[in-house]
């Protein structure tokens, strides 16, 4: 599939990206930042495979629907632990990834 197919995947794919490092760089500024680890942790996670997977559809990868299967899950998981905090942040974060996870699985 040509990059112009993907449109839509790139669209939530960077949004989510964008989700993820805010919420990571919130998450650095909480006053318990122990109980935010995993939140970061994910948000690390989850930012780096949706603009990997942003960058390699851009350039034509064959790999789209491995590499979305991947996706998916690092971004149910990341939501999933975001939806857990009552942060702003958090919520907006777990909203990006759940969205992102679903138009993965569309792919992958």
């Amino acid at each position: 599939m040509s990059h112009e197919q993907h449109q839509q995947l790139l669209n939530v794919l960077h949004e989510c990206m964008e989700a993820c490092n805010h919420c990571y760089n919130a998450c650095l500024q909480e006053n318990d930042i122990k109980m935010m680890a995993d939140c970061i942790r994910l948000d690390r996670e989850c930012a780096d495979i949706c603009g990997y997977l942003e960058q390699a559809i851009s350039r034509g990868t064959p790999f789209v629907s491995e590499l979305a299967s991947v996706c998916a899950k690092i971004c149910e998981a990341c939501g999933n632990e975001c939806k857990k905090h009552d942060h702003d942040h958090c919520q907006a974060c777990a909203e990006a990834c759940l969205k992102c996870a679903e138009e993965c699985k569309k792919v992958a």
